[in-house]
């Protein structure tokens, strides 16, 4: 038996002697405490820190996207640090939140921890050193041809990795991710040679792509995981319960292609979190005040049926939407948002850590998940982002015709355009 075999054992001896002393509720919150360490005593075996069940982005409490009460300096990093005490071992930034300053914040909240206890994701896709803002719609890709055209590419990939690294005061990602890509981001060679550049010049050890910032860019993610399938390791994208449409399209092209998937909205908006109700008031300026008026309402009617299956696996809702998800095969991890709420009732971000941190590690039967899905069914509620029928005339960063290339994915995948990505539920548009 090797020395490895022989510490796993005794692990697992010292787990049963621990638990024989424990109530259920303690055993449940024990036995997570140790599969978040086996996770990662496991990447720390292969110094090369994996993506774990569990993560946490910086765009969490309001400080750098707009959810909820923005955090003071000190609670942000606290949240940070709690979350890596409680046990999520996997934290994602942006370079483009706060323009650098998320990131800066995250290297304080982690500074001073080995490196290889915990997964740190970059992402990089939005130019905000050369280009210029353009109003809510925030800075454009890289790829906009008005900054640079493909030769440039791969050197600003270079650039904007380093940078990002260098805030977050480290020497290396465990994953990069091609944020919130345009067309040309899905599909262009020379974006994914300079990506493929930095992993090999060891700034990463993984590369993905995460489509957004809104729903939708199904065809667009099946069409970059066709052609670029061998580079990936990693795709976001937007599931849970309520929202199972259209990031089920995607789930075949991932398994196919051997490419995990990270889901995040898995609190769809809150909802999971239990403390925003019918007549709840959203903070000034609140991106989830400009979603369609009654999303509230019809979302905590559907989740009153969850709430049996919850309570039968001894789940909070949260826990619930999370282990759906998981529940897919090629899901891997879910990277909920964590928001304090504002006004009265309003849960504690930092008990929302505790909530994540404490997921059982297990998957709802297939009974169940088909179940969840039918009762959250959201097909046809909006309109989707990316290669979309609708669209006509000058590609959007975020939006563009659906071309011929397109319609071929389509056709492979067995998706019918016009009526698996229209919007059929005006009012939801």
């Amino acid at each position: 038996m090797s020395g490895r075999e022989q510490e796993a054992l005794l692990g697992c001896v010292g787990l049963w002697v621990e638990l024989a002393h424990l109530s259920m509720p303690r055993i449940k919150k024990v036995a997570t405490l140790r599969l978040n360490l086996v996770e990662k005593q496991g990447s720390l075996g292969t110094h090369l820190m994996d993506i774990t069940r569990t993560a946490y982005g910086t765009w969490n409490g309001g400080r750098f996207m707009h959810f909820g009460e923005p955090l003071s300096d000190e609670r942000f990093i606290s949240v940070l640090q709690h979350a890596y005490q409680s046990g999520i071992r996997t934290f994602m930034t942006s370079d483009v939140y706060g323009n650098g300053a998320a990131d800066e914040m995250l290297g304080r909240a982690l500074s001073g921890l080995p490196r290889d206890s915990y997964c740190l994701v970059g992402l990089i896709g939005h130019d905000f050193y050369k280009g210029e803002r353009v109003g809510s719609k925030g800075f454009p890709r890289f790829t906009d041809p008005l900054l640079r055209q493909p030769n440039d590419y791969a050197d600003y990939i270079e650039m904007a990795t380093e940078q990002e690294l260098k805030r977050c005061g480290v020497d290396h990602f465990d994953c990069l991710m091609l944020h919130n890509p345009d067309f040309t981001g899905f599909s262009s060679d020379a974006v994914w040679k300079g990506m493929a550049r930095v992993k090999e010049q060891k700034l990463t050890h993984r590369l993905g792509v995460a489509p957004g910032p809104a729903n939708g860019f199904s065809l667009d993610l099946l069409l970059c995981f066709e052609r670029f399938g061998p580079l990936l390791d990693w795709a976001m994208v937007i599931l849970n319960p309520l929202e199972p449409w259209p990031g089920n399209l995607c789930l075949q092209g991932a398994i196919q292609q051997n490419i995990k998937l990270i889901t995040r909205v898995v609190d769809h908006g809150g909802l999971f979190h239990g403390d925003v109700k019918p007549g709840h008031e959203f903070a000034k300026y609140d991106h989830r005040s400009y979603r369609a008026p009654g999303w509230v309402e019809s979302g905590n009617a559907k989740i009153e049926h969850f709430l049996p299956i919850a309570k039968h696996h001894g789940l909070s809702l949260l826990q619930l939407a999370c282990a759906w998800n998981l529940s897919q095969e090629p899901v891997k991890s879910v990277i909920p948002t964590l928001t304090q709420e504002i006004g009265e009732g309003a849960r504690s971000i930092e008990s929302k850590v505790d909530d994540l941190a404490a997921l059982p590690a297990f998957h709802l039967s297939a009974e169940e998940v088909q179940e969840i899905t039918a009762l959250g069914n959201n097909k046809g509620c909006m309109s989707l982002k990316g290669g979309n029928p609708e669209h006509q005339g000058e590609s959007l960063p975020d939006r563009w015709e659906l071309t011929a290339e397109l319609e071929s994915v389509a056709a492979r995948w067995g998706i019918d355009p016009r009526t698996d990505l229209l919007c059929t539920h005006a009012k939801h548009s």
